[in-house]
Protein backbone atom coordinates (compact mmCIF):
# COMPACT_ATOMS: atom_id res chain seq x y z
CA UNK A 1 0.00 0.00 0.00
CA UNK A 2 1.25 3.64 -0.90
CA UNK A 3 0.31 6.62 1.17
CA UNK A 4 0.66 10.33 0.81
CA UNK A 5 0.50 12.72 4.27
CA UNK A 6 -0.64 16.40 4.26
CA UNK A 7 0.58 17.94 7.91
CA UNK A 8 0.39 21.63 8.61
CA UNK A 9 2.84 22.51 11.29
CA UNK A 10 5.79 24.49 12.98
CA UNK A 11 8.34 22.48 11.31
CA UNK A 12 9.03 20.66 8.16
CA UNK A 13 7.84 17.21 7.57
CA UNK A 14 11.12 15.15 7.98
CA UNK A 15 11.48 16.32 11.91
CA UNK A 16 8.78 14.26 12.96
CA UNK A 17 8.72 15.55 16.35
CA UNK A 18 7.03 13.88 19.53
CA UNK A 19 3.47 13.68 18.84
CA UNK A 20 3.64 15.03 14.95
CA UNK A 21 0.87 12.40 14.04
CA UNK A 22 -1.92 15.04 15.59
CA UNK A 23 -0.81 17.53 12.53
CA UNK A 24 -1.79 15.27 9.90
CA UNK A 25 -4.38 16.86 7.91
CA UNK A 26 -5.18 14.15 5.28
CA UNK A 27 -3.96 10.43 4.28
CA UNK A 28 -4.71 9.01 1.08
CA UNK A 29 -3.54 5.31 0.72
CA UNK A 30 -3.35 3.61 -3.07
CA UNK A 31 -3.00 -0.06 -3.94
CA UNK A 32 -0.91 0.66 -6.95
CA UNK A 33 2.65 2.64 -7.62
CA UNK A 34 1.06 4.46 -11.11
CA UNK A 35 -2.11 5.82 -8.70
CA UNK A 36 0.15 6.95 -5.94
CA UNK A 37 2.76 8.41 -8.19
CA UNK A 38 0.17 10.02 -10.08
CA UNK A 39 -1.55 11.41 -7.08
CA UNK A 40 1.94 12.61 -5.38
CA UNK A 41 2.79 14.95 -9.07
CA UNK A 42 -0.65 16.46 -8.62
CA UNK A 43 -0.55 17.43 -4.80
CA UNK A 44 3.12 18.71 -5.29
CA UNK A 45 2.23 20.34 -8.37
CA UNK A 46 -0.95 22.10 -6.53
CA UNK A 47 1.38 22.95 -3.76
CA UNK A 48 4.03 24.46 -5.64
CA UNK A 49 1.39 26.56 -7.24
CA UNK A 50 -0.02 27.96 -3.55
CA UNK A 51 3.12 28.42 -1.88
CA UNK A 52 6.28 30.54 -2.76
CA UNK A 53 9.30 28.28 -1.36
CA UNK A 54 9.92 24.72 -1.33
CA UNK A 55 12.43 22.01 0.36
CA UNK A 56 12.60 18.46 -0.17
CA UNK A 57 14.20 15.58 2.04
CA UNK A 58 15.22 12.03 1.13
CA UNK A 59 12.68 11.66 -1.73
CA UNK A 60 9.75 11.32 -0.12
CA UNK A 61 9.04 14.64 2.42
CA UNK A 62 8.80 18.10 1.01
CA UNK A 63 7.81 21.25 2.70
CA UNK A 64 6.18 24.47 1.38
CA UNK A 65 5.59 27.42 2.79
CA UNK A 66 4.92 31.46 2.62
CA UNK A 67 6.64 34.34 4.38
CA UNK A 68 3.42 35.77 5.25
CA UNK A 69 1.97 32.46 6.92
CA UNK A 70 3.11 32.37 10.59
CA UNK A 71 1.83 32.42 14.45
CA UNK A 72 3.09 34.39 17.62
CA UNK A 73 4.35 31.07 19.28
CA UNK A 74 3.84 31.80 23.02
CA UNK A 75 6.58 29.06 24.02
CA UNK A 76 9.63 31.18 21.86
CA UNK A 77 8.33 34.63 22.29
CA UNK A 78 8.48 35.13 18.39
CA UNK A 79 7.04 34.28 15.49
CA UNK A 80 6.60 30.95 14.09
CA UNK A 81 6.38 29.60 10.35
CA UNK A 82 3.28 27.61 9.40
CA UNK A 83 4.38 24.63 7.01
CA UNK A 84 2.69 22.39 4.58
CA UNK A 85 4.43 19.04 5.23
CA UNK A 86 4.07 16.27 2.23
CA UNK A 87 5.35 12.35 3.21
CA UNK A 88 5.10 10.10 0.28
CA UNK A 89 5.50 6.19 0.80
CA UNK A 90 5.37 2.46 0.49
CA UNK A 91 3.79 0.97 3.60
CA UNK A 92 5.31 -2.98 4.25
CA UNK A 93 2.85 -4.85 6.51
Amino acid sequence: MYIILYMKADYEPWWKFEGWEAFIQTKETFETKEQFEQALQRKLTHFRSAYQHEASKDGGYWAFWSEDESFYCEACDDDAQVYHGIMAFEEHS
